[in-house]
C-alpha cells in the first residue's frame, strides 16, 4: 500500500503527467548551452526563493544545464522582473514572480507591461497566504485580534514582503474587510517579513504559507486563519478564513514561471517541458515544504499568460474597492 506521501505525489502528479512525457521530445528542438539565470525578484527565504529552489534541481536535469536561482529583490518585486523584461529572449532567463499579477494594480509607472513583455512557461502551483501573530500577542483567534486591534489603533504594525507584493494585497483585504486600524510596514521580501515578525518588529502578518509554513510548525508564529475557503493539507489544524469568523478574506497566490517576451516558440516549449516535469516530480515536496499545490491546465503558454491576465484584473478590482490606488 502507498504511503501518504507517495499517494498525495500520485495524485499532484497525475495531471501534470502528460507534458513531463513529451520533456525529450521538446529538449531535442532546442537544447541549452549554458547555466539558465532564475530571477526571484525577493530576497532568499520567501516563498518564491523557496518553490524556484525546489523545481530548480530537477528542471536543470531535464535541461542538461544548471539553473542558478539569482535574488534580485526590491521595488516589490519590480526590479527583478525589469529584468526578465529587458534580457535577452534566449532562454537564458526566466522568472518566478508569485506577485507578478498584483504590481499592476499598487504601481503607477512600471518600466515593464506585465502582460505583454512576458511569455508563459508553467505555473509551479497555488497556495494561499496565513493571517499570523507575534505569539506574544494576546490575541488566540482572529476575533480578539480584531477586538485587539480596534481597540489600540495605530499601536501595532502589519508586515509585508514589499510594495505590490500579494502579502501587501492580503494585508489590505484585511485591513478593509475587518475594518482593523494598523500600520502596514514594508519589508524587502518574504522571508524579512516573517524574520521581522518573529523579532518583534510587526505584530501582524498576512504571510504567504512558504515562507512562514516552517515558524508556524515550530512555534515561532501563531495561525490565526488560512486565507481560503476550506482549511489547508498542510495545516490542517489552522481553521480557513470562514471559520475564523472572516469569510471574505481569502487570497490565494500562484507561481508564474515566465520568459521575455519574444522568446522562440521553441525554447519556450524546452523550458515548459522541462519545468513541468519538474514541479510534477517535486509535487509531494512542495506541498509538504511550503504548502504550494500544483494543478493541471497549464500545459501551454496561451494558459498560463491567461491566468496572469485574470490575476491582474482581479487584484486591480480587489484594490479598487478597497480605495487602495497605484503609487
Amino acid at each position: 500500500m502507498p504511503t501518504r506521501r507517495q499517494s498525495l505525489s500520485l495524485a499532484l502528479a497525475a495531471g501534470l503527467t502528460p507534458p513531463a512525457v513529451h520533456a525529450q521530445t521538446a529538449a531535442q528542438a532546442w537544447r541549452a548551452e549554458r547555466p539558465i539565470r532564475m530571477i526571484v525578484p525577493f530576497a532568499p527565504g520567501g516563498s518564491n526563493d523557496i518553490v524556484g529552489r525546489i523545481i530548480a534541481e530537477p528542471a536543470s536535469r531535464a535541461l542538461g544545464q544548471p539553473i542558478v536561482v539569482e535574488n534580485r529583490a526590491g521595488a516589490g518585486s519590480v526590479i527583478g522582473a525589469e529584468i526578465v523584461a529587458r534580457a535577452p529572449p534566449d532562454g537564458y532567463t526566466v522568472l518566478i514572480n508569485s506577485s507578478h499579477s498584483t504590481v499592476p494594480a499598487i504601481v503607477a509607472r512600471m518600466p515593464y507591461r506585465a502582460v505583454e513583455d512576458f511569455v508563459g512557461v508553467a505555473v509551479a502551483g497555488f497556495s494561499p497566504h496565513v493571517l499570523v501573530v507575534d505569539p506574544r500577542l494576546p490575541a488566540r483567534t482572529a476575533p480578539e485580534l480584531v477586538a485587539l486591534l480596534k481597540a489600540n489603533p495605530g499601536r501595532y504594525n502589519l508586515a509585508t514582503a514589499g510594495i505590490g507584493s500579494g502579502v501587501h494585497l492580503a494585508g489590505e483585504l484585511l485591513r478593509t474587510i475587518a475594518q482593523v486600524p494598523i500600520e502596514v510596514v514594508h519589508y524587502r521580501g518574504g522571508g524579512p517579513s516573517v524574520a521581522a515578525l518573529i523579532g518583534g518588529e510587526a505584530q501582524v502578518g498576512t504571510p504567504t504559507m512558504a515562507s512562514s509554513i516552517g515558524q508556524i510548525r515550530g512555534g515561532q508564529l501563531r495561525a490565526l486563519a488560512v486565507l481560503a475557503e476550506a482549511r489547508s493539507p498542510a495545516l490542517p489544524e489552522v481553521p480557513s478564513a470562514p471559520e475564523a469568523g472572516l469569510p471574505g478574506l481569502i487570497h490565494e497566490e500562484f507561481f508564474p514561471i515566465l520568459a521575455p517576451a519574444g522568446t522562440p516558440a521553441p525554447v519556450i516549449a524546452a523550458l515548459g517541458a522541462a519545468f513541468r516535469g519538474a514541479i510534477g516530480r517535486s509535487a509531494a515536496r512542495l506541498v509538504e515544504m511550503a504548502g504550494v499545490a500544483p494543478r493541471a491546465g497549464f500545459e501551454s503558454s496561451e494558459q498560463v499568460m491567461n491566468v496572469v491576465r485574470e490575476g491582474v484584473e482581479r487584484y486591480s478590482a480587489i484594490l479598487r474597492a478597497a480605495g487602495v490606488q497605484p503609487e
